[in-house]
């Protein structure tokens, strides 16, 4: 995935954010509505969220070292970690307390018509970013569902955007319905049940962010097609007779690691080996454009179901 791609939408979404943010504050200040607190609160939580996703994003372009010798891909991984523990603290347990805080303690909403009117205006906003957000995921996408390429992307930072946008439109349209229903009835348990909404939602999302990037941090390995990719590149040539085992992780988002352990003829010599073993690492490339860090150690395949007493003599004579 593109890194450039993904933090132009970042940088949208935050700019989209941060405006709404304000405007969302200044509209809870002067009306008093719980709907337009938590907004607000949602807003600035996501234009936090916006900064750790580019600060990883430079945090993982640092060069690998003794200590870290597979480099910091990783670190874009645990900033998007942070951001969804951000969204659900900040963002979804707040939302839950304020409108909690609503019911018990109900008050008027005052100047009425400035929510409504920054609601509206955030929503043009929320659907600018959101637009931009599914531009830049398309190319990325290709024939895969929405739902599948967010849980499938190996790079976090266009799914949790789009996640985030999807909520705060939601949450949007959930704070309109309180106020609007506020408004018509006189009654401010609507804007306090549509703050609980906002935060059921906030914590609902957060949940599923926290699951999909706790999945990349433990260690995620390619796709399927990716793994058949890989396979099909090791048999298409006749260096290798047969794929003893293959494993895969991603050390980072643009970062696959391909170890292999492949049967080859027992009677090549040392160049012979290191000759095939280059040629298959190119095609694995070749196939793979991701696979970055190749392992592949030859081998001798011993069917266990056969008997091989030559070789059995050298096992034995090694044990002595």
């Amino acid at each position: 995935m593109s890194a450039s791609g993904g933090n132009k939408a970042i940088i949208a979404a935050f700019s989209a954010n941060l405006g709404i943010a304000v405007t969302k504050f200044i509209a809870w200040a002067f009306s008093g509505s719980s709907s337009m607190l938590a907004e607000g609160v949602h807003s600035l939580a996501d234009s936090g969220n916006q900064l750790l996703l580019l600060f990883g994003g430079r945090q993982a372009r640092k060069r690998a070292d003794s200590e870290h010798p597979f480099g910091y891909g990783r670190e874009r991984f645990v900033y998007a970690f942070v951001v969804s523990i951000v969204l659900f603290s900040v963002g979804g347990v707040f939302s839950i307390y304020e409108g909690i805080d609503k019911l018990t303690h109900p008050h008027a909403l005052e100047v009425w018509w400035l929510p409504l009117l920054v609601l509206v205006l955030a929503i043009c906003m929320e659907s600018y970013s959101l637009r931009t957000a599914v531009h830049e995921s398309r190319p990325h996408k290709g024939e895969q569902s929405w739902f599948s390429f967010i849980r499938r992307a190996k790079a976090p930072e266009l799914p949790i955007v789009l996640l985030e946008d999807v909520a705060a439109l939601t949450g949007l349209v959930f704070a309109l319905l309180g106020v609007g229903l506020t408004i018509l009835t006189g009654n401010p348990m609507w804007d306090a049940i549509g703050t609980l909404a906002i935060g059921a939602l906030l914590v609902a999302v957060a949940v599923i962010l926290g699951i999909e990037t706790k999945s990349l941090l433990v260690g995620e390995g390619a796709s399927d097609a990716d793994a058949a990719a890989i396979e099909a590149a090791i048999e298409s040539g006749s260096e290798a007779e047969r794929i003893i085992h293959l494993k895969t992780l991603y050390l980072g988002p643009d970062e696959l690691l391909v170890a292999a352990k492949l049967a080859m003829p027992g009677n090549r010599r040392l160049a012979e080996v290191a000759a095939a073993t280059d040629i298959i690492e190119q095609r694995i490339r070749a196939a793979v454009p991701a696979a970055r860090v190749i392992y592949i150690e030859p081998d001798v395949w011993i069917d266990p179901n056969e008997k091989h007493p030559a070789t059995d003599a050298i096992i034995l004579k090694g044990l002595e």
